[in-house]
């Protein structure tokens, strides 16, 4: 963006200019040339007419529009309605030769070029002769200069510039009433030099938005902010036809937000734009949002789906979410509303199994057919899910005093067949494994409620756990249960690792390898302890 208060007509510096004639040292000039074997029809100016280097010793520092543009191409045909600006020093003849481009050429002017001296003869202004008869004068002389220390040069047609931009209208009327001849504007610390050249080439397009269709959504919000600094209504309301029409990534909706933070448009597309980018009406709040997409995913019914929705929403809801910036934390009421709800049908499933029904029949009340065990499953894998948000949010440990207060799963746990009952031990593991690698911080009182319920049950459930696992780290819980242990009272420790002991004397395998704890459990209450009331004896 560019503030067109700092847009400057020459006579507005602090020097005024020597008039044309006198300034033999002029890097271009509009001039008339002479007859030469090079330029035979010199002297019959044609409709539609465009220029050609005056021979001289000096580099051409000309600045193609293409890379590939060479003569007589389509892309070097562009040159009626603005004049191209070679290098210092160098005169620009008339060409006897037709063009038919409408957009402005110009040079790239370094600091230290040579100036020399123009060559004799009369000096009068270049006029084009455009199709529909009227006269066109290149009368206005654009110098951009940019923050990088480069200059562009364009010599263009006063009245497009007159038609097209307010601020460039405000100037050479006013340069008009101090001054005569050719009008002389700077443009000084143009952030991108080849923007602001291109937003001045469409002045000359009738139809921008096809022009904007080539140089993608990144250009257009350039040329945008340089549209809307000189005040170019046109190109201002083309770009953004053309930004609302168009689908954008990431990266240029970023962009494009910044713009609209610095601009503020009158136009009504501005307001479609901004639809896109910000809500403008009352939407449900993030709370009441995640609430409701947390309750349809644990009543989702399509295995598949389910699966990939979990992953979908916990990105969306986790702390080192990209999406998460300044919104309020989960309401915690809400998620373990839907944990207890979860809990309440995984005991009606355990009451179900417990009446003798077969947990791989299907059966007809509920839930399309499935399998007791398939139900089962899921509502353990809902509350896995839960739990891992929780955990996310620092706000599992009311969860851990909640899953040591369910007596009834206690109780059917003892009766119910090792091939669903394990389910729950996924739960447990998941605890466990949270206390133990420091990602759960809770209370003495909550962690010796936890291991006293559903310690045993882990033991009892663990060669089912190696046999379907479901994603679940077999050496991590064995790690993780013995740190968990070793953080209760020496003597709550003893009690449950001689559990321990005699259940992996005779399961072996079947049975969780706490060795290790076991080990710093024996050196903590005996060697230890000895070596302390030994020193305290001293």
């Amino acid at each position: 963006m560019y503030n067109s208060n700092r847009i400057k007509s020459r006579h507005q510096q602090r020097r005024r200019e020597p008039p044309l004639h006198s300034r033999r040292s002029w890097c271009c000039s509009f001039t008339t040339p002479p007859l030469s074997p090079d330029n035979p029809g010199a002297a019959n100016l044609s409709r539609s007419q465009s220029l050609r280097s005056y021979p001289t010793s000096c580099k051409n520092t000309e600045i193609p529009l293409s890379n590939k543009s060479i003569p007589n191409s389509p892309q070097a045909q562009k040159l009626t309605l603005a004049r191209r600006i070679l290098s210092p020093g160098r005169v620009s003849p008339i060409s006897d030769k037709p063009h038919s481009e409408t957009t402005p050429k110009m040079t790239q002017i370094t600091p230290n070029s040579p100036k020399l001296p123009l060559p004799s003869g009369s000096y009068s202004p270049v006029i084009d002769t455009k199709d529909d008869g009227h006269s066109r004068i290149f009368d206005v002389r654009l110098n951009l200069r940019g923050k990088n220390g480069k200059s562009l040069i364009l010599e263009l047609i006063s009245e497009v510039l007159i038609e097209n931009s307010m601020v460039f209208a405000d100037l050479i009327t006013d340069y008009r009433k101090n001054m005569s001849g050719p009008c002389r504007i700077e443009v000084p610390d143009v952030e991108n030099l080849n923007v602001f050249r291109e937003t001045i080439e469409l002045m000359f397009d009738e139809d921008i938005e096809k022009k904007l269709l080539k140089v993608g959504v990144f250009r257009a919000i350039d040329i945008l902010e340089v549209s809307e600094g000189i005040k170019f209504g046109r190109g201002v309301s083309s770009c953004l036809k053309y930004l609302e029409a168009v689908p954008w990534t990431e990266e240029e909706e970023e962009k494009l937000r910044i713009s609209f933070s610095k601009i503020k448009f009158d136009d009504g597309t501005a307001t479609d734009i901004l639809a896109r980018l910000c809500s403008l009406g009352s939407i449900d709040s993030q709370q009441t949002l995640a609430k409701q997409l947390v309750w349809s995913i644990t009543t989702c019914v399509d295995a598949n789906a389910r699966s990939e929705l979990k992953a979908l929403v916990k990105g969306l809801l986790c702390k080192s979410s990209v999406y998460e910036k300044d919104f309020p934390d989960l309401n915690k009421e809400d998620i373990f509303a839907v944990c207890e709800s979860c809990l309440s049908s995984l005991v009606s499933l355990f009451e179900e199994g417990g009446s003798g029904a077969d947990p791989c029949e299907k059966s007809t009340k509920s839930e399309k057919d499935k399998p007791l065990l398939e139900r089962i499953s899921k509502q353990v894998d809902n509350i896995n899910w839960l739990l891992d948000i929780l955990l996310d949010h620092q706000m599992a440990e009311e969860f851990v005093d909640m899953w040591a207060a369910q007596v009834k799963l206690i109780k059917i746990h003892e009766n119910a067949s090792p091939m669903i009952r394990y389910e729950l031990s996924r739960v447990s593991a998941m605890l466990f494994i949270a206390m133990g690698t420091r990602k759960l911080h809770c209370r003495a009182e909550s962690r010796l409620g936890i291991l006293r319920a559903w310690f045993r049950p882990m033991l009892a459930d663990f060669g089912w756990l190696q046999r379907c696992r479901k994603g679940l780290d077999m050496k991590a819980l064995e790690e993780a249960m013995g740190q968990a242990l070793l953080t209760l009272p020496l003597s709550e420790q003893h009690t449950l690792f001689m559990d321990w002991f005699q259940c992996f004397s005779k399961n072996g395998t079947e049975c969780p390898n706490l060795s290790k704890a076991f080990q710093i459990w024996w050196r903590r209450s005996f060697l230890r302890n000895s070596e302390t009331f030994g020193l305290e004896s001293r």
